[in-house]
């Protein structure tokens, strides 16, 4: 993948969500919602030089951010950094 954020963006993979309940109860597809988790791929030259977010980062962002782009048959998603919550540690 040769994907270069420009601006204060990053590039994030959405972490997959489980398919079922603590208790065993399966969700379908069409009832569970996006997840909210990601990791880094990739960020821009003012992203790293800031030092908040390093690619590999797991990061929490805002539900309707974004935008979905498809690079090499996978779905990934540009983020502002306003847009995101914060980076889980």
């Amino acid at each position: 993948m040769n994907f270069q954020p420009l601006g204060q963006r990053v590039l994030v993979e959405r972490l997959e969500e489980p398919t079922t309940t603590s208790t065993g109860i399966i969700i379908p597809d069409n009832a569970k919602e996006k997840p909210l988790n990601a990791v880094v791929k990739a960020i821009s030259k003012e992203v790293k030089e800031e030092g908040e977010i390093a690619v590999e980062d797991r990061v929490v962002f805002a539900k309707y951010s974004g935008t979905e782009i498809t690079l090499e048959d996978k779905e990934y998603l540009v983020l502002s950094t306003d847009d995101i919550l914060g980076v889980l540690k």
